[in-house]
């Protein structure tokens, strides 16, 4: 009979039920020293975050990782990239016709102008990261969130479920 832990052929195995447990707490000592490294050089996840984040935020487009707005629902803050998770903003990377090119340019610039306003708070509702990586947050000031101030303006619309064509 084989045992639960079955490995392959050449590769060494824990001796005992010991062993085994050695190795999960050690595995679990280095989490913990690495989470604490990560918090002691750059605060809380941002999953944590609970009160207001103030940064400069400048403009990356395709990617970047510091604290830049890529479009009009995404940006990097502290190295993760952020989905707005309440609206759909146009796309600028390609856009599919001119007008949804002039609004999500639009809509990027704005939201930069609004991250560098002051301070704002990173909610989750539902779901913590998109398909791609992405965590998926509601971001608020003074109780408002940012993508309604889009939606207001003509910027966004709310978020449905899925992305619809601007075109």
């Amino acid at each position: 009979m084989r045992s639960q832990f079955a490995y392959r052929r050449g590769r060494s195995r824990p001796k005992s039920r010991f062993h085994r447990s050695l190795l999960v707490l050690l595995g679990a000592a280095a989490a913990s020293v690495a989470a604490a490294s990560w918090e002691a050089t750059f605060g809380p996840p941002i999953a944590e975050a609970a009160k207001p984040v103030a940064m400069h935020f400048g403009l990356c487009h395709r990617g970047g990782g510091t604290n830049c707005v890529v479009d009009g629902d995404s940006f990097w803050i502290q190295g993760e990239k952020v989905r707005v998770a309440d609206i759909d903003a146009p796309e600028t990377h390609p856009p599919r016709c001119r007008e949804e090119a002039r609004l999500g340019n639009a809509a990027t610039r704005r939201l930069q102008a609004l991250l560098n306003e002051g301070p704002v708070t990173l909610a989750t509702e539902g779901r913590d990261t998109d398909r791609y990586g992405r965590k998926l947050r509601v971001v608020m000031r003074d109780g408002r969130s940012l993508g309604d101030q889009l939606v207001d303006e003509g910027l966004a619309r709310p978020w449905e479920g899925r992305r619809r064509p601007w075109c």
